[in-house]
């Protein structure tokens, strides 16, 4: 993390007509540029698989006119560092990729400040149309998933207490709620009174607008609240 801040804080981007597919999965990621190189021949396209490898190759190739990346690498939601991409790089146009069915995802890549989301099962005409649209400066948000899709890959997206209107303490109380702990349980856990659970409760479940803990877990499925760590 600390030498991407560096590289951030230091590198002079310089525009440049090539582009870099970033994904865990080398199969993946060379398909994907081969067939970029194919509909967009004058780019010069490099497949990488880890963040590292794409800072390398910015170091040595300069800045690139579009970066494709995975939402999911090996180590994880790379979100964060596409938004910090997006922050130091506004000149590079940026298309997020990913298998995750949830239908918030675009939303969320949109908010980070990509211009366009593509899902991994679209066929590689919409992959296509997509790369065109972004880098001739427009955006692409059109979901297109596979109908007989039987397996889908959502994952859970992590929020902070603060971004659900809660305090870390009301926060820290909620990531146990969600896991199916009692009041007591949560009270043994965080070393704090049963009392002082059930007022925080009460007031978690105002907040989020449901009445019962089943509600606060269905209105928060396929989100994973981030623990402050309080003792």
């Amino acid at each position: 993390m600390l030498r991407f801040q560096a590289i951030l804080a230091t590198f002079m981007p310089t525009p440049s007509c090539h582009a870099i597919i970033l994904d865990d999965h080398p199969l993946v990621g060379r398909g994907m540029a081969q067939y970029l190189q194919s509909v967009r021949p004058e780019l010069s396209v490099c497949a990488v698989t880890t963040w590292e490898e794409t800072l390398n190759l910015v170091q040595t190739q300069g800045c690139p006119r579009l970066l494709v990346a995975d939402l999911w690498l090996a180590e994880g939601n790379s979100l964060p560092l596409l938004a910090r991409w997006h922050a130091g790089h506004p000149e590079t146009s940026w298309l997020a990729i990913s298998a995750d069915d949830d239908p918030a995802t675009a939303q969320r890549v949109r908010a980070a400040g990509a211009q366009g989301f593509v899902h991994k099962q679209a066929a590689p005409e919409t992959f296509g149309q997509a790369v065109i649209t972004v880098l001739n400066g427009g955006q692409w948000f059109e979901i297109e998933q596979a109908a007989n899709a039987k397996d889908p890959a959502k994952r859970e997206w992590q929020v902070t207490p603060a971004e659900l209107g809660l305090t870390p303490r009301q926060g820290d109380i909620l990531a146990l709620l969600l896991k199916g702990l009692s009041n007591k349980r949560i009270a043994l856990t965080l070393e704090i009174t049963e009392s002082t659970v059930k007022e925080h409760v009460t007031a978690i479940l105002e907040r989020l607008g449901v009445r019962t803990r089943v509600e606060a877990i269905m209105a928060l499925q396929g989100r994973q609240v981030a623990r402050s760590g309080i003792v």
